[in-house]
């Protein structure tokens, strides 16, 4: 009887798979799971698919030049495309690249950032609607980042004490911040809607979201 390569004893797991592990080990969020494989991959094709094993620090700088050169990126896109790398060649192959002086960097622009004032602030809420403007609000009001605010989670909402715990926030820290009570009414109603919509999902089979670390099982 045969049996699927998937299932055969001692085999080593696809690449991609042992990236993926070993950023789970280190806790890092699945935004960057989900980036560090995608530029993997990106790297991988461009090459022809032929394995990292097999390439190196030469190669690594000819991609990241690339980007630079013909794909114009932004200078924190090549960034991300060279720490991604740098995490598969180090944390995953156990290969220490030299350091990469012959990449052709991407410009880094220099701009002011942009501040909307309290009247540009209620122009956009005034045009949103529902969901969308519980998150803009949600942001305004308590300075959640935007994947903060879309990765929010009902234990993380404390309404009598007006909380909100932001948990894994830049630099994986977590940290307190006000609820604003003009958004204590829509958040509950938003809640008890999200809660018979869950309860319908599960009820077809359905209802699931990645959850980190050990949550799945607790």
């Amino acid at each position: 009887m045969q049996y699927p390569s998937a299932n055969l004893p001692n085999q080593e797991p696809k690449l991609l798979d042992q990236v993926r592990a070993k950023i789970r080990l280190k806790h890092y969020s699945i935004r960057t799971e989900q980036a560090y494989t995608d530029w993997i991959k990106r790297f991988i094709l461009y090459f022809g698919k032929k394995h990292p094993r097999d390439m190196g620090a030469a190669e690594v700088e000819q991609y990241l030049t690339h980007l630079a050169v013909n794909g114009k990126v932004a200078a924190s896109t090549q960034n991300q495309a060279r720490c991604a790398l740098l995490f598969l060649y180090k944390e995953v192959l156990a290969i220490e690249l030299p350091w990469l002086d012959n990449v052709e960097q991407a410009k880094t622009p220099k701009r002011l950032p942009v501040v909307l004032n309290r009247d540009e602030i209620q122009a956009i809420l005034s045009r949103l609607s529902g969901t969308h403007w519980l998150i803009v609000s949600l942001l305004y009001g308590t300075g959640m980042r935007i994947m903060e605010g879309l990765r929010l989670r009902v234990q993380d909402v404390d309404i009598k004490r007006r909380e909100i715990l932001i948990r894994d926030g830049k630099g994986f820290k977590d940290r307190l911040t006000m609820l604003p009570m003009s958004l204590v009414a829509p958040l509950q109603a938003h809640l008890v809607k999200v809660r018979e919509l869950h309860e319908n999902d599960l009820a077809q089979g359905l209802g699931t979201v990645y959850r980190p670390y050990a949550l799945e099982r607790k």
